[in-house]
């Protein structure tokens, strides 16, 4: 299948470990130019050195307003174009609702919702002017169903949908698409894989990493086991690509079936 991605643009946040690495690194294999964006630079140098030519390093703050735009300018200066964003950032801590801090759910806002929001908004007055890109957002299968000890988190995912389902009609007439991908329970292979500032670095979620903890979630899974970041990446090239140019205002499962909607 013919994706058309080569010497196509794309913005890859969340880029330094799990989801977010697998998928730079799968849109570079078609042959696109990837800006990978993380706070962690050095994380992102481990990604970017065999990349070479095809890929851009912006260590940043995306919660930050200002930032996505210097981004988005640095992504033209060097690459003269931007065709694809991929809202990959994503951050929770697994506890309950009544046990969780303020900082927490502030935080969770922050990383889920308004980074997307922030990255969204400035790339979109220059997909406007030229009538054509795609933005495909992580969202979760939390924010479709709820999912216990996520409340704050999962309500950030839905948000992510129900905005991106809003602007595909706001701004489809221009040639942009907008969908959304969720994951369900995807872990990293190894420790190794995980970032200083990942989620999956705290030490209430490394729980989730032990083979026993991993059996268990599994059962919950028709396909009985639990994602990889490499299951969730194709479906973001497919929607980033030619081949979904019909497609857009969607919210695509990608967890083995835990849920069917």
């Amino acid at each position: 299948m013919d994706l058309q991605l080569t010497g196509k643009v794309a913005i890859v946040t969340g880029a330094s470990k799990g989801i977010g690495r697998s998928i730079a690194q799968v849109l570079a294999s078609e042959g696109m130019r990837v800006t990978v964006v993380a706070r962690s630079r050095d994380e992102l140098a481990s990604l970017a050195a065999p990349l070479g030519d095809l890929c851009l390093v912006q260590a940043a703050d995306l919660t930050d307003p200002s930032v996505p735009a210097a981004v988005v300018a640095a992504t033209m200066e060097r690459f003269g174009s931007l065709d694809v964003l991929v809202n990959n950032v994503g951050w929770t801590f697994d506890r309950l609702f009544v046990e969780k801090e303020r900082t927490e759910w502030e935080r969770e806002i922050q990383l889920n919702l308004w980074g997307m929001i922030n990255c969204t908004r400035a790339v979109l007055d220059g997909m406007i002017a030229r009538k054509a890109g795609a933005i495909v957002s992580m969202g979760s299968d939390a924010g479709r169903m709820g999912e216990f000890r996520e409340g704050v988190y999962g309500a950030c995912k839905a948000g992510v949908i129900a905005l991106s389902k809003s602007l595909a009609r706001e701004v489809g007439r221009h040639g942009i698409r907008l969908n959304v991908v969720c994951p369900g329970m995807t872990i990293p292979a190894s420790e190794e894989d995980f970032g200083d500032r990942s989620m999956w670095a705290a030490e209430a979620n490394r729980a989730f990493s032990a083979p026993d903890m991993q059996a268990r979630i599994a059962k919950a899974y028709p396909l009985r086991r639990v994602g990889r970041p490499e299951d969730v990446a194709p479906a973001v090239l497919f929607l980033a690509s030619a081949a979904a140019g019909f497609i857009t205002g969607q919210t695509l499962s990608v967890s083995g079936g835990y849920t069917m909607m």
